[in-house]
């Protein structure tokens, strides 16, 4: 099928999800992206492609709470590929759910040069530093994905905020690769199970605006990583136990995570290892309030940060290959060129 007269590129992408969660990677189309790093190649698309992030993350290509990954090059000599992650506020400095797509996408897609069983490593580089991904290879296919993060570490415990609507708030503050308020969903009458959503992202929103303009964030390696991502509102079943602990984490302009959310988690653990509810190489069940997918994940290391490891108990359950025409004026037009090449079942 030949594309009509267009002014705009082709974008190729390849639509998967974690858990419930999209991520939109794309293949091919996008312009060149400058810097000297991951971090500079973040700012150079935020400044001069932002546009791009919105052809692919809204309507009519995207909706609300799509998630994207833009492949680049990295600077780390070790890392088998370089990303920059977009959603519907901008670009993020880590995903877990998105490194374990992408990992399972580096062996399907051929980025690495030798699969191995029972496991491939991936290493990726996000802007947040280089995060390793192990993907489960037999018989030329790909399977369940687990990752060692970034080093997570407890912020601030017992920060007190004003919430307009809900006086003062007790939250904690924890860093995964990105960093989080915490907070116990009944603080607000809900339930993270049974809420209604927009009760739950209404409640996640405030604490975040609350948080943002009266605590001041520092990142010991850069101030680029300094900047609240998100809430998550937990069920408080912190202490360990062998039973799922839920939360749902609210992120960017109030886009809700589908998984239990990899950075996410990760925060969790290292506040809970923080706290001393749990110990090291102890595993912890994370099911998402909105979805019920599940993670495990648990502390492994001790570096004065606390790196986590991670498996996603659910992986990917397929992927789409797409093509999109992007228009040079693509919020006057309302023309879209959509392809469906390939299903690839999970």
């Amino acid at each position: 099928m030949e594309l009509p007269p267009h002014e705009g590129s082709v974008l190729s992408v390849v639509d998967m999800h974690t858990g419930g969660e999209p991520l939109r990677i794309i293949l091919s189309g996008y312009p060149e992206v400058k810097g000297e790093g991951v971090l500079s190649k973040r700012r150079y698309v935020r400044e001069n492609l932002d546009y791009l992030r919105r052809v692919l993350m809204f309507e009519p290509r995207g909706h609300y709470d799509m998630y994207g990954a833009l492949i680049v090059e990295s600077e780390i000599p070790e890392a088998d590929l370089g990303v920059l992650f977009m959603h519907n506020e901008g670009y993020s400095t880590m995903c877990g759910h998105a490194v374990i797509a992408l990992g399972r996408f580096a062996v399907d897609y051929k980025l690495v040069q030798e699969p191995r069983s029972p496991e491939t490593q991936v290493n990726i580089h996000c802007p947040c530093g280089l995060v390793k991904a192990f993907v489960e290879y037999s018989n030329g296919k790909t399977g369940g994905v687990r990752f060692h993060s970034v080093p997570a570490f407890a912020f601030a415990t017992d920060v007190i905020v004003a919430v307009p609507g809900h006086d003062e708030v007790t939250v904690d503050i924890s860093y995964g690769g990105a960093f989080y308020a915490f907070v116990r969903a009944e603080r607000f009458g809900l339930d993270i199970n049974k809420s209604k959503t927009r009760d739950l992202v209404d409640a996640a929103t405030a604490v975040t605006n609350s948080v943002k303009s009266q605590v001041k964030l520092h990142h010991p390696t850069s101030e680029d990583l300094a900047f609240l991502y998100g809430t998550i509102l937990t069920d408080g079943k912190d202490a360990y136990s062998q039973e799922p602990t839920a939360n749902m984490c609210v992120f960017a302009d109030a886009q809700v995570d589908r998984s239990p959310t990899g950075s996410g988690v990760t925060a969790r653990v290292a506040l809970q290892y923080h706290k001393g509810l749990i110990q090291l190489n102890q595993t912890r069940t994370f099911q998402s309030g909105a979805t019920g997918s599940l993670f495990t994940g648990k502390a492994v290391q001790v570096l004065g940060l606390s790196p986590i490891s991670f498996h996603a108990s659910q992986s990917l359950f397929g992927s789409f290959q797409l093509s999109f025409v992007s228009l040079t004026q693509w919020y006057l037009k309302c023309m879209i060129c959509l392809v469906i090449l390939m299903l690839i079942s999970g």
